[in-house]
């Protein structure tokens, strides 16, 4: 009763205006750049929490500020005034316990604001780190946006947040300006999808916390079904859990003056989007990888957003066709050759046998690499038939060790052309082996 109860609160919590809280505000000049990195088509920033730097997605597709693992964090990071709550948001799992925390500093480039509230969660499965490889502390979206215009130019990188009583827009002529519908302070955007033969209307969330392309709900009256060629895949973790459904491609995505063909299209199971359909209009999502085609400007305030196609925009859509999802899972120790110490030539007339083992031995060193585990496998994929199995730690990727590349070059290879040769040597509990497959175009 008391779970319900605190779930409940919570539910009335995220209706209401945040204008009881503080806003941001730039401490110096009216705008301000902030590079940003762009890691699976996601936006990372950093962000200072009371002092400490931290890293955090800009999720357009959340309300108020969500710190993830928090244990991990904990004794540098100290937040104020905390009362346990419940959240639910994607997946087929349970809402997960966190705590919300009031009169927080935040500050974000030259940008602060003095009484930020945020939700803290403590579940260690709840961590983006591992499937991007890099680490994420959190993800902010409303609460940044609401105060200023907001320029996402994903070309080069950056964010450029103005001050909205001294901005003036630039001349645009390939500018297309879109109206916006607010649900829960998350924005919406209206599209037309094309599946098979019919051009068909829908309501999207603008999600730039999101690295897929456009996610849609199924709906008969809409006639929003999958396609005749899709298959079943796993499609990411939410608030609540893992997220499955099928793959598919659209023969068109139309937003305003713009048309892209061949879009990649997921379509969630039901059950892992209950809580995403309280908003009745809402057919899906758009997300990053159909954002970073274009430079983005966010005025809530008059709700709007501006858009402009960058140089992403015609580039085509892959998907992933081994069937592996990979994750970062901690360190290894590896053996790597010590460049520092020169090698003296074997056989001159001085030397032992001992010392040039002496030698040999010495020109290696340990060091500590990134471990990269497979963390799902689709089924009846080449890398399923292969032999391969979720808990493999790949140690070499088509003959050059693993811990040389970083994970997102790992994951690119994945989404090469069709038939490309993929060859493996794994860790399984201890043992090496030797696995091989070809990517196959499923579509």
């Amino acid at each position: 009763m008391k779970k319900i109860k605190l779930l409940t609160y919570f539910f009335l919590l995220v209706s209401l205006s945040s204008g009881a809280q503080g806003k941001f505000v730039l401490q110096k000049e009216k705008s301000d750049k902030i590079n940003f990195k762009m890691i699976n088509n996601l936006i990372v920033i950093p962000v200072e929490v009371n002092g400490v730097e931290l890293s955090f997605l800009v999720d357009t597709g959340v309300s108020k500020p969500i710190i993830f693992n928090f244990l991990n964090i904990t004794e540098a990071l100290q937040i104020n005034q905390a009362e346990q709550i419940f959240l639910r948001g994607l997946g087929e799992g349970e809402p997960v316990e966190a705590l919300r925390s009031r009169n927080n500093i935040f500050k974000i480039g030259n940008a602060i604001n003095i009484n930020q509230d945020l939700y803290a969660i403590f579940d260690p499965a709840l961590n983006f780190a591992p499937r991007l490889g890099v680490p994420i502390h959190g993800i902010i979206g409303y609460d940044f946006f609401k105060d200023f215009i907001v320029e996402i130019n994903y070309s080069k990188r950056f964010i450029r947040i103005n001050e909205p009583e001294t901005y003036r827009p630039k001349r645009c002529r390939k500018c297309v300006t879109l109206k916006l519908d607010f649900f829960n302070n998350k924005p919406y955007i209206d599209s037309v999808v094309q599946l098979e033969d019919q051009e068909i209307p829908v309501k999207l969330l603008i999600d730039s916390g999101g690295s897929d392309s456009i996610w849609l709900f199924q709906d008969e009256e809409k006639n929003v079904e999958v396609p005749d060629k899709y298959y079943d895949d796993f499609l990411g973790r939410g608030l609540s859990g893992k997220v499955y459904g099928k793959r598919a491609k659209l023969a068109k995505f139309i937003l305003a003056d713009f048309e892209l063909k061949g879009v990649n299209v997921a379509f969630p199971d039901s059950t892992s989007i209950s809580y995403a359909r309280k908003f009745k209009d809402r057919n899906g999502s758009i997300a990053g990888n159909i954002l970073k085609r274009f430079n983005l400007i966010f005025n809530y305030a008059e709700g709007t957003v501006t858009i402009k196609r960058n140089r992403y925009f015609s580039n085509p859509f892959y998907y992933n066709k081994s069937g592996i999802e990979l994750e970062h899972d901690g360190v290894r120790v590896v053996k790597e050759v010590n460049k520092d110490i020169p090698l003296n030539p074997i056989g001159t007339g001085n030397e032992s046998v001992a010392q040039q083992s002496l030698i040999i031995a010495g020109s290696y060193r340990y060091a500590l690499a990134p471990s990269f585990v497979i963390a799902e496998i689709r089924k009846d994929s080449p890398a399923e038939r292969a032999g391969l199995m979720v808990g493999d730690v790949i140690l070499n990727i088509n003959n050059k060790h693993a811990h040389q590349y970083d994970m997102q070059q790992i994951i690119q290879m994945f989404y090469a052309e069709t038939g490309k040769r993929i060859k493996l040597i794994i860790d399984r509990q201890g043992i090496q082996k030797k696995f091989q497959f070809k990517l196959e175009n499923l579509l």
